[in-house]
């Protein structure tokens, strides 16, 4: 079975669970927390991954790092632990958050420009481009990217909508070239 199937599974588990209880949003967003720790910290990952630490130990480090998650998350992430799953902590919560954000008709969006966007860009900007993928809103991650030179990047997906300065000098050339 792949990575993503298994993640899947988890994930789709664990939102059932998270429904049923009407604990939806807590649960995100511990799991936006869990991923961030478990993507930004290499030497966690490398200790989950040891395969001479007895799960005991793992699990211990884990209640310690993420003793403040519901019951729900960090049973979870000792189910993965006991199941040598630990690699698939970041894509369980990759998996439970798409599930999430389909229930809640949120799409993630990147949006590249080049200063960082204030409150009422980014509410433009998800008023404008959700109802283009067939969403009520985006969830918005600014990156800050000098070029551009001017105008946004959007990624929704795997669609690109590029109104950036740099994107029109390129189809400019290629029009130009071609």
């Amino acid at each position: 079975m792949s990575n993503s199937t298994v993640a899947k599974r988890y994930a789709l588990a664990l939102f059932q669970l998270a429904s049923e209880k009407q604990a939806l949003p807590q649960v995100e967003e511990e799991l936006r927390a869990v991923k961030e720790v478990v993507v930004n910290n290499p030497e966690l990952t490398a200790f989950l991954k040891s395969p001479k630490l007895p799960n005991e130990k793992k699990k211990e480090v884990l209640k310690t790092a993420f003793g403040s998650v519901s019951t729900y998350v960090l049973n979870t992430l000792m189910i993965l632990v006991d199941r040598h799953r630990e690699d698939q902590i970041a894509d369980v919560a990759d998996q439970f958050i798409a599930l999430a954000n389909d229930a809640k008709g949120v799409a993630e969006a990147k949006v590249y420009s080049v200063q960082p966007l204030t409150a009422e860009q980014a509410e433009a900007i998800s008023a404008s481009f959700a109802p283009q993928v067939g969403k009520q809103s985006l969830h918005i991650e600014n990156i800050v990217d000098s070029n551009l030179l001017g105008g946004v990047k959007l990624r929704i997906g795997n669609r690109i909508f590029d109104g950036s300065l740099r994107g029109k000098l390129d189809r400019l050339e290629r029009k130009l070239l071609g």
